[in-house]
């Protein structure tokens, strides 16, 4: 019995699997979040999605950052406080929330699916800067398109 809690116990340690717990519990969040506007949900009902949804996105920023201030000035940490900044713009301009939502998630899909040599980059060293976190951090970008 011991043997069988360490091997499911194992995955739970992994760097990997909670950054995939996390950005999944974050995606779903955010996919309530966004129907829920798109649908025009009484708002007091979104409230929960929207502070899952930050807690989600706020815990997946700390793990990428690697606790440096490097992230704050690359472009996958600028994306985020993009797309942070749309939504505390939500409540100023309700009645366009739902292009702004659109917007966030445009900037998501974007922001992770961009290659690392545009994510890794620093606006402040104008060069790529690996630092060995988050998802790709340690890898070589020379070789990708």
């Amino acid at each position: 019995m011991a043997r069988l809690f360490q091997l499911l116990s194992r995955p739970l340690a992994s760097p990997r699997a909670w950054n995939i717990a996390l950005r999944t519990a974050h995606i779903a969040t955010m996919g309530m979040l966004l129907g829920g506007h798109a649908y025009d949900v009484d708002p007091q009902r979104l409230y929960p999605a929207l502070w899952a949804c930050l807690a989600t996105g706020l815990a997946l920023a700390v793990s990428e950052s690697g606790f440096t201030a490097l992230w704050f000035h690359q472009l996958r940490g600028l994306m985020v406080m993009a797309k942070l900044l749309l939504m505390a713009m939500v409540p100023i301009f309700w009645d366009h929330r739902l292009a702004i939502l659109m917007a966030v998630v445009v900037i998501a899909s974007v922001g992770s699916h961009m290659s690392g040599r545009f994510r890794y980059y620093s606006l402040l060293e104008g060069r790529v800067i690996h630092n060995g976190c988050g998802p790709g951090g340690g890898r070589s970008f020379d070789d990708e398109a």
